[in-house]
């Protein structure tokens, strides 16, 4: 539903110095002796630029709320918007598609009347077989679809030629989120691992299966999946991309893995590379050997659980009710499913994203703001070139190869670069789970088409209608979607000032990941090597260290006796002080007449981007898990670094917001 929209961002100024008389002034004046009271902004500057925003949204029942929560729900209302008018009116035949998915998704009697319909032909192949021969054809198939079975396989990032992408064979094909739940024996666990048995007999019942099989089913499809995860890794393993990272010739794959048939699994998925990735060998030959060891009517059923289980959110409501009371309340903890528009919005953005992203760009983003937004970005990326040569912390070899990475950035605005191609399958208004296969198979046969050499910078990790903001490691690219450019970040009502202190600030921050201790392991030819020297290094970690002192002193918001986890948070605020000291920088250079007017609306547009109301329950979890700070100290800590914003609210040495000299942080300057 529609919800309300941030405050404008407006200047900060001091009315009692423009509104009140000389004479006025003179018989209000408090007697000398009496200590003058700190301005707002030098007390709290965070509550002083969001105290609108603040009064107008009180404090959540539970959660939080924030500017940019709301700019995420704004964007969510966009592509309702735009959905309801390519149902009713669609312009072009990428419009017509998702109308119709939209229009069937919505179609709640018309879900219930195709009840199992869209799932049968898949049931069907599965009856089929006969054989183990018959099974590896059946996984290839599922995987055509979306839905991966026994296995995962996509494509990620050849970590030898960032400029391409490899298919990586890995583990996966579990209904439960972690390998371990197999094989724990708490007894939380052993509860959880009771419910889920329980799910998996709902959803055999509705695939057909007799009810005097459904026990016997239900544990063959335990054992097999016990078997899958006891094959597989530890999930912490997985977090260091290296260990997923193991090239091969895909030659000789059939021949290796014959049950598996894993080079017609290729020809099937559209894959005709000379290399996968197979990080764990091990796995895929015990896999292979229970395709030929364990009887087809195992394999039979775990297919039918794993097709149920995935199709069973846009099926008739006997399935949407089972998988949220699995899925939902057991391990999401949540108490009710989202309304149905937002249930089919998830569903469209999941198998056809990037269509309904073409459309909101071109419905959402003017090029005014695109040209503004690429302007700025080119001004930040500038500072930071022209900051890192005048700066300490680099080396001179060190300094030119930074120069030579920014120069090399790519500044990506609004959508990707290159477009999809969108011929699919037609999608009449009468079946969402068969619009959802249709879309998933569009979606499979895109991310299969990444593989192979010299495309790999050719998509998006996030879609256009996401709101975000981010730098791309891998590929030494600035990626800002169209959802983004939006108050509170940037929009044409802004003041100049202001844009620079939001959008500039964020763009700042991102770009600083580029030649930062991560930023140092890929050098300008995007070759994995670290650039830095001992001695850089050494200078990088003293000063994280005293960004770590900084905001380890802050205390909480909404937490008595808590402290921000300095150590936790620490490259997010060092980007964030970074990307302020560059933003800054920006402005000087654009505005240097702007004087301390330009200084308020550029730190007010910072500030407020940071408005939020935490529930002291939500403020627990994210005082433990965030790796960024809370929104009062993003807001304040940063502004408090740099001189310009004393200057510009007449804030005194001794006031809050006002730090001595030799206690202040900068990082490039």
């Amino acid at each position: 539903m529609p919800t309300p929209r941030p405050l404008a961002i407006a200047l900060v100024i001091a009315l009692a110095a423009g509104l009140a008389s000389p004479a006025g002034m003179a018989a209000k004046k408090k007697p000398a002796s009496k200590k003058a009271a700190t301005p707002p902004a030098c007390t709290d500057f965070y509550a002083e630029a969001n105290k609108g925003w603040l009064a107008a949204n009180p404090m959540p029942s539970s959660g939080a709320i924030s500017a940019l929560g709301q700019l995420t729900a704004r964007a969510q209302q966009q592509q309702r918007d735009l959905l309801d008018a390519a149902m009713s009116a669609p312009q072009n035949n990428v419009q017509k598609l998702l109308g119709d998915f939209w229009a069937s998704g919505l179609d709640e009697a018309s879900v219930e009347r195709d009840g199992a319909a869209p799932v049968a032909p898949l049931l069907k192949r599965i009856d089929s077989i006969r054989k183990p021969k018959d099974i590896a054809p059946a996984i290839a198939a599922l995987h055509h679809v979306g839905i991966p079975v026994a296995f995962h396989f996509g494509a990620d990032i050849d970590l030898r030629d960032l400029d391409r992408h490899l298919g990586y064979f890995s583990q996966g094909g579990l209904g439960l989120p972690d390998p371990a739940y197999y094989t724990r024996e708490d007894a939380d666990t052993k509860a959880l691992v009771a419910r889920y048995a329980d799910y998996i007999r709902k959803i055999l019942a509705l695939t057909g299966v007799a009810q005097k099989d459904i026990e016997t089913q239900t544990a063959l499809v335990l054992d097999l999946e016990k078997r899958i995860a006891s094959l597989a890794r530890p999930l912490v393993d997985l977090r260091d991309p290296r260990n997923t990272f193991a090239p091969v010739a895909t030659a000789g794959l059939g021949k290796q893995y014959r049950n598996l048939q894993l080079d017609a699994f290729l020809q099937v998925q559209g894959v005709n590379d000379d290399t996968v990735s197979l990080a764990n060998p091990a796995m895929f030959a015990q896999l292979d050997a229970l395709v030929g060891s364990l009887k087809p009517t195992q394999w039979q059923a775990y297919l039918r659980w794993r097709v149920g289980d995935a199709m069973a959110p846009y099926l008739s409501k006997s399935w949407r009710e089972a998988a949220f009371g699995f899925r939902g309340k057991v391990l999401l903890g949540q108490a009710e499913p989202a309304p149905r528009w937002q249930q089919t919005l998830d569903a469209i953005n999941l198998a056809a994203g990037p269509m309904l992203g073409r459309e909101y760009a071109a419905a959402h983003l003017p090029d005014a703001t695109r040209r503004q937004a690429e302007a700025i970005a080119d001004q930040v990326r500038d500072a930071l070139v022209q900051q890192v040569a005048g700066g300490s912390l680099l080396g001179e070899a060190a300094k030119d190869e930074a120069r030579k990475k920014l120069e090399r950035l790519r500044i990506e605005i609004g959508t990707p670069r290159y477009d999809l191609d969108y011929t699919v399958q037609p999608m009449g208004r009468g079946s969402f789970g068969g619009n959802m296969l249709i879309a998933s198979t569009w979606r499979h046969r895109q991310e299969m088409k990444r593989i192979g050499k010299g495309n790999a910078n050719r998509r998006w990790d996030v879609l256009p209608q996401q709101p975000a903001l981010a730098y791309d490691l891998a590929h030494n690219r600035l990626i800002v979607t169209a959802a983004m450019l939006q108050a509170p970040v940037l929009d044409a009502a802004m003041p100049a000032d202001a844009q620079f202190g939001a959008f500039g600030a964020l763009v700042g921050h991102e770009l600083s990941h580029a030649i930062d201790g991560r930023g140092r392991h890929i050098d300008a030819k995007g070759e994995i090597r670290d650039w830095w020297s001992p001695a850089e290094t050494g200078a990088w970690e003293t000063l994280a260290q005293k960004v770590t002192a900084l905001y380890a002193g802050l205390p909480y918001p909404g937490l008595t006796g808590t402290r921000v986890d300095g150590a936790l948070t620490r490259d997010e605020n060092i980007a964030d002080l970074a990307g302020l000291e560059l933003a800054h920088a920006v402005l000087v250079a654009a505005r240097p007449d702007g004087g301390a007017q330009a200084d308020k609306a550029f730190y007010t547009g910072w500030a407020q981007l940071w408005a939020q109301q935490v529930t002291r329950d939500e403020a627990e979890i994210r005082a433990r898990q965030d790796v960024r700070a809370p929104g009062p100290w993003r807001a304040n800590a940063a502004v408090m670094q740099q001189p310009a914003f004393g200057a510009a609210y007449a804030c005194k040495a001794g006031m809050p917001m006002q730090p001595k000299p030799e206690d202040r942080v900068v990082i490039f300057n």
